[in-house]
């Protein structure tokens, strides 16, 4: 098979799992959450049922996410651009600043092999931009974070693909322990479907704790969290500000986050120290219970 029918059978195929994802994530979690963290809402579903998890749209509440071209070139930095359309069909020009930038974008492979978080610049006439680089062939979710003056923040997602041979990568075992660029992160708490939950995550280098951690986007660390399968997005913060008299550089950074269902899901954090961002992450098995210990199976993920 040439490599244009390989990624087409990929994409077909991706459908399968978006379809069938979403539909065991509400049947595993037949209540539905209650309302994401920090503000961000899942949008409510069309018929009133089941609340949608912020990233599985890619138009809600009458805005629209449009990029310029959903075709990447593998290995290659682009000027890669797009715009959020608003209510009356144009291109939506002003933003709240929220958690210091107008816009975030994340893009990660399918397979959730990797992750970016870039912060695009915008245009006069409503198109944002930012050089684009992915690093093989395959398909990718980018997800766009914002709030429009005087309304709600959203978060929308679209496919992106990348022509080429493609071969998925498993997802990396459940852990409590992340390495990066000689940094050790740990992670304690545990996420609970529908409500929320206390997650820390404890920074170290070389066995000694961080305790200069530097602010980042207004705080001293930021995590991402993507259902693994549908990619349902949740993004949060942690409690408390730089400068706020209570809260400390590390090496703790304390979350309240909300899981909308159980399942498997990474988590991405990135934190700020010595002049650099590095970016942190987990595998995480939640029950309807409590999270899994590492490397143990939920029997309710089996049908048992």
């Amino acid at each position: 098979m040439n490599a244009p029918m390989k990624l087409t059978a990929y994409a077909a195929g991706l459908a399968v799992i978006f379809g069938g994802a979403l539909v065991v994530g509400a049947a595993m979690d037949p209540g539905g959450p209650s309302t994401a963290a920090h503000g961000h809402t899942p949008a409510p579903s069309p018929d009133g049922g089941l609340e949608i998890p912020g990233g599985l749209q890619v138009s809600e509440a009458g805005y629209t996410l449009t990029p310029s071209t959903t075709d990447l070139p593998a290995g290659e930095t682009t000027d890669f651009r797009f715009t959020v359309t608003g209510p009356d069909g144009t291109p939506v020009t002003g933003f709240q600043v929220r958690h210091d930038k107008k816009l975030h974008l994340i893009v990660v492979p399918r397979d959730l092999s990797g992750f970016q978080h870039l912060h695009p610049a915008l245009a006069a006439d409503g198109t944002w931009s930012v050089k684009l680089a992915v690093p093989r062939a395959g398909a990718y979710r980018m997800y766009a974070d914002f709030a429009p003056d005087d309304a709600e923040p959203l978060t929308l997602g679209t496919d992106l693909f990348a022509q080429g041979p493609y071969e998925p990568e498993a997802l990396p075992e459940p852990a409590r322990t992340a390495t990066v660029d000689g940094y050790t992160v740990t992670l304690d708490g545990e996420p609970t479907p529908g409500e929320s939950s206390r997650l820390t995550l404890k920074v170290s280098k070389d066995g000694r704790p961080v305790t200069d951690l530097q602010p980042y986007l207004g705080s001293y660390g930021h995590l991402v969290a993507l259902r693994a399968g549908d990619l349902a997005y949740l993004h949060v913060h942690p409690d408390g500000e730089p400068g706020d008299g209570k809260t400390a550089p590390g090496p703790g950074i304390t979350f309240h986050t909300e899981v909308p269902s159980r399942g498997t899901y990474r988590l991405y954090l990135d934190f700020q120290h010595a002049g650099t961002v590095r970016t942190a992450a987990f595998t995480v098995t939640v029950t309807a219970r409590t999270t899994t210990a590492p490397g143990t199976a939920d029997p309710a993920e089996h049908g048992h």
